[in-house]
């Protein structure tokens, strides 16, 4: 791996810790988290870098994809669990980073099950291994401490520009055949859950991405598209980012532009059963046999 490509992996890993230890400071009871989302994206353009994907908040049973949106008034609860879920790019170089924490509780068990599993991957994890390898230990870990880990959730490999590419990590056992690559960037993200273990999607759609271009009739769906290709090439980003700078009509043009195929929705997912769920995630960089966790 070149030595400049090495030191932008290194920084938005450096960026992705410090924004993600923010995020989980903020969090106390009575805060706004659309104070906290911005927070962490101050954060991220001050360190010289932008961020990876709009900051996930997602609280008790929604496991993933809950950005604030436009002119959000939720505010943090007692005992409420707290995903962050953040990442920073660097010229395109990513990191992908998560914790969980208990608002105003600086104990629970769930919490401390998906840490353990986090960190039990970070003691044996090398390039190539088999990913197998991997889910059987987040598995065990997790079922161990009495919870369930969520099965069509997991890490995956990371490109430049890239979030989501090549090898899924399962958090529960299985005979995938699949290996980790020997160079570049993984993330491993164990959920863990006190329900049965899969998510769905819900119909709330705050964070969408990049398909391609499309010719468009309207002026301002123009200017919008070329905005997010320019800004955010395939990378996700927040309706909010967009209703921020062109205004409230910017909401029905990202209806239309998804409508015909030129954007991506993520639906915010939702345990199943309604159980709590609590993630932990690391970004690690392989170069020449060696790992370096680059969110620690």
């Amino acid at each position: 791996m070149e030595k400049e490509e090495r030191e932008k992996w290194l920084l938005a890993g450096k960026v992705g810790r410090e924004i993600r230890e923010l995020g989980v400071s903020l969090c106390k009871p009575g805060a706004k988290i659309l104070d906290i989302a911005e927070a962490i994206e101050k954060r991220t353009f001050e360190m010289g870098a932008r961020p990876s994907f709009p900051p996930n908040i997602s609280i008790n049973q929604i496991a993933a994809h809950y950005t604030p949106k436009f002119g959000d008034n939720l505010e943090l609860k007692d005992n409420d669990i707290v995903k962050i879920d953040v990442g920073a790019s660097v010229d395109g170089y990513l990191s992908d980073t998560a914790a969980s924490v208990s608002v105003g509780n600086s104990d629970n068990p769930l919490i401390t099950a998906a840490r353990d599993a986090l960190d039990s991957v970070a003691k044996l994890i090398r390039p190539g291994m088999a990913v197998s390898e991997i889910s059987a230990v987040i598995e065990d870990t997790i079922t161990k401490a009495g919870f369930s880990p969520i099965v069509n959730l997991g890490g995956h490999g990371i490109g430049r520009y890239s979030l989501h590419e090549g090898e899924f990590i399962s958090n529960s056992r299985n005979n995938a055949g699949v290996y980790l690559r020997k160079e570049g960037v993984v993330a491993v993200e164990p959920f863990a859950t006190t329900g049965g273990g899969y998510v769905i999607d819900s119909s709330e759609i705050q964070i969408l991405s990049l398909i391609e271009g499309k010719n468009v009739r309207s002026a301002l769906g123009r200017e919008i598209l070329k905005y997010i290709a320019e800004e955010y090439h395939e990378l996700p980003f927040a309706k909010r980012w967009i209703i921020t700078r062109f205004g409230r009509l910017a909401e029905l043009e990202l209806k239309n532009l998804t409508a015909i195929g030129a954007l991506n929705e993520f639906n915010v997912l939702k345990e199943r059963d309604n159980g709590m769920v609590a993630q932990f995630e690391h970004s690690f960089l392989f170069d020449d046999g060696n790992v370096v966790v680059t969110t620690l």
